[in-house]
């Protein structure tokens, strides 16, 4: 007579244990996907792509950050120094993201420079954001160390008068990601983004970019 109600409650204390491992793992799944959808929209939240020129010459870049503020930053030169974005307010200011292994950036450095001695005087700035340790674990000093030695070494070559700033990845999702290397933004005095570009372009175009975030 006794069995009866032992087997009862067993049965019944499954049912409820099935029911509740149902809720915790439709909890789970909930949770889940809400943050793989915030981390989605967290990555495409600054995505810049390239799409077809309206002149027909060819793609061009657009960014959401067209007409906003530029995120902040504050990173690392080559002398240990903290820069900040903050800190060029009232200049044009070019964010170049590059890296020393990308041949295009090899190509542009050269104009960079030329670029930057010729209208400094006008208030104009670069900011080399260097990507080179982008694959690096934040606790790999021997990697980083390197990365550093490698833009330091780079950047004496060229004779980059310039400020170079380390740990670009760090900034990266900020920018919408970088795709392509090298990637610049344009910055206004009033540290609005009016221009921005991916990929190797041309010495005059880059120029053009220049004076329009003069000029604005």
């Amino acid at each position: 007579m006794q069995s009866f109600p032992v087997r009862r409650n067993t049965l019944v204390l499954g049912v409820t244990l099935l029911i509740l491992a149902i809720f915790a793992w439709a909890g789970w799944a909930n949770w889940e996907y809400r943050r793989q959808e915030a981390e989605r929209l967290l990555a495409n939240a600054g995505q810049g792509e390239l799409v077809p020129a309206p002149d027909g010459g060819g793609a061009q870049f657009v960014t959401p950050l067209m007409g906003k503020i530029a995120p902040g930053f504050t990173l690392r030169d080559l002398s240990g120094n903290q820069v900040t974005l903050a800190g060029y307010r009232g200049k044009a200011v070019m964010i170049n993201f590059w890296a020393t292994w990308c041949g295009p950036c090899k190509i542009e450095t050269p104009w960079l420079v030329e670029l930057r001695q010729k209208y400094a005087s006008q208030g104009f700035e670069v900011l080399g954001v260097d990507t080179e340790g982008d694959d690096l674990a934040q606790d790999d000093k021997a990697g980083r160390a390197k990365a550093t030695a490698a833009a330091a070494k780079f950047a004496a070559a060229e004779k980059i008068p310039y400020p170079v700033l380390l740990d670009g990845d760090s900034i990266s999702r900020d920018y919408g990601g970088l795709d392509d290397l090298p990637t610049s933004f344009f910055v206004n005095r009033k540290g609005v983004v009016v221009a921005a570009q991916m990929g190797l372009t041309s010495e005059s175009d880059l120029a053009n970019k220049i004076e329009k975030a003069l000029a604005q």
